[in-house]
C-alpha cells in the first residue's frame, strides 16, 4: 500500500523542474527573437526615414534644401539606429542558431556580452531620440529669444517624414529597454540555476 506517497519509487515521479526549465528558455527565446525582429526593422525604417527625408523650398528665388545633414541630432539619430539594426541582425542570427541547436543555458561569459550589449544600445538609441527630441522642439516652435525661427512652418513634408522617423526610434528605443530586461533575466537566471546545483550537491 501506499500512504502519502510513502513508498513510491523515486523512478515513479514525475520531475517536472528540467521540462519547465526549457519551457521557459524556449518562451524566453522566442519573445527574445521576436524583440530582436522588431527592434532591427523598425530600426532599419527610421534609419531610412530620417537618411531620405529632404525637401526644397523657393524663397525669393533663393532655392532652399532641407535635408537631415542639417541638424547634427538627426546625424547621431540615423547612426545610432544604424548600429542597431546591425547589431540585432548579429543577434537574430546568434539566436536562430541557439534555438536550432536546442541548448537551454548559455555560458556566463556569453551571457554577459549579450546583456552588456543590449544596455549599450538601449541607452545609445535612448539618447539619440531625446536629443532629436530637444531639436524637434526648437524646430517645431522655435525659440524668439535667439531669433530662431519656426522650421517646420517652411519645411513641412520634411518635418512629417522626420516625425515618423523619430516614433519608429522611439519604438526602437523602448523595445531595447524590454530586452534589455529579458537579457537580465537570462543572465541572472545562470546564477541562480548555479546556486541550486551547488545547495543540491553533486
Amino acid at each position: 500500500m501506499n500512504y502519502l506517497g510513502v513508498g513510491v519509487s523515486p523512478g515513479n515521479v514525475p520531475v517536472s523542474h528540467g521540462s519547465n526549465l526549457r519551457a521557459i528558455d524556449r518562451r524566453v527565446r522566442v519573445a527574445e527573437l521576436i524583440l530582436r525582429c522588431v527592434i532591427c526593422g523598425l530600426a532599419i525604417a527610421a534609419a531610412v526615414l530620417i537618411g531620405t527625408d529632404t525637401q526644397v523650398k523657393e524663397i525669393f528665388t533663393i532655392r532652399k534644401r532641407a535635408k537631415f545633414t542639417d541638424m547634427k541630432a538627426l546625424v547621431f539619430l540615423v547612426i545610432a539606429n544604424g548600429i542597431a539594426a546591425a547589431y540585432s541582425f548579429v543577434q537574430i542570427l546568434r539566436c536562430v542558431v541557439s534555438m536550432i541547436k536546442g541548448s537551454v543555458l548559455f555560458s556566463k561569459p556569453l551571457a554577459w556580452v549579450i546583456f552588456s550589449g543590449d544596455q549599450v544600445m538601449a541607452y545609445l538609441t535612448l539618447s539619440a531620440v531625446a536629443a532629436t527630441a530637444q531639436s524637434a522642439v526648437f524646430a517645431q516652435f522655435g525659440q524668439m529669444e535667439l531669433q530662431w525661427m519656426k522650421t517646420c512652418t517652411m519645411f513641412g513634408k520634411f518635418c512629417n517624414q522626420i516625425g515618423e522617423g523619430v516614433a519608429s526610434a522611439l519604438l526602437v528605443s523602448l523595445s531595447l529597454v524590454l530586452l534589455s530586461a529579458i537579457s537580465a533575466f537570462s543572465l541572472f537566471r545562470l546564477y541562480g540555476d548555479s546556486k541550486g546545483k551547488n545547495s543540491g550537491g553533486w
